[in-house]
């Protein structure tokens, strides 16, 4: 029973941080904000929905397969983001600084 409710638990903090994520992808202005939304979210709400499907797995061997996929989001998910930032730097793609920021409130 506490093992269900601790793995509940955390399949509902893990989901409310992927649905944040999302909601900080539609209400963010620029590129590397809604990039920095999805990365941090996506990287915490899977771990967290991985950490509760461990709790809830009915062997050691899927449980250690679970670790195995998340070692591979914790190692992945950071490096692909800076990719992806990195590369659209590169293309020129500047970020927004505070006074463009207000003009585009503004409109």
């Amino acid at each position: 029973l506490i093992l269900d409710i601790a793995s509940w638990t955390l399949f509902v903090i893990g989901g409310a941080g992927v649905v944040t994520g999302a909601i900080g992808i539609i209400r963010f202005p620029d590129f590397y904000t809604r990039l920095h939304a999805a990365g941090i979210t996506d990287t915490a709400g899977a771990e967290l929905i991985l950490l509760g499907m461990i709790l809830q797995s009915p062997t050691w061997l899927v449980a250690a397969k679970l670790i195995i996929i998340g070692f591979f989001l914790f190692m992945t998910s950071p490096v692909s983001t800076h990719a992806i930032a990195h590369a659209a730097y590169v293309v020129g793609l500047r970020p927004m600084l505070g006074p463009e920021l207000k003009r585009e409130g503004e409109a």
